[in-house]
C-alpha cells in the first residue's frame, strides 16, 4: 500500500525571496508578456488579441510600462 504524505507534519520555514513584492509583479508581468509576444511571433494570436491581453493585463496587474 502506497505511502500518504501528511503536510501537516512537515516543518515549514519562511522563505526569503531577493526580490519585493513590487519586483515580483514586474517580473511575473514580464514573463506573462513575453508569453504573448511568442503567441503573436508565432501567429497563435492575432495582433488584436495581443494588444487587448497586454492592456488588460496591464490594467489587471496596475502595471505602468511601456516594455
Amino acid at each position: 500500500m502506497a505511502k500518504r504524505l501528511i503536510l501537516n507534519d512537515i516543518p515549514t520555514t519562511p522563505s526569503r525571496s531577493p526580490l519585493s513584492h513590487e519586483e515580483q509583479l514586474k517580473q511575473l508581468y514580464l514573463d506573462q508578456k513575453h508569453t504573448l509576444d511568442l503567441f503573436l511571433e508565432r501567429g497563435a494570436i492575432s495582433q488584436a488579441q495581443y494588444d487587448k491581453s497586454r492592456g488588460d493585463l496591464k490594467s489587471k496587474m496596475q502595471i505602468d510600462t511601456d516594455e
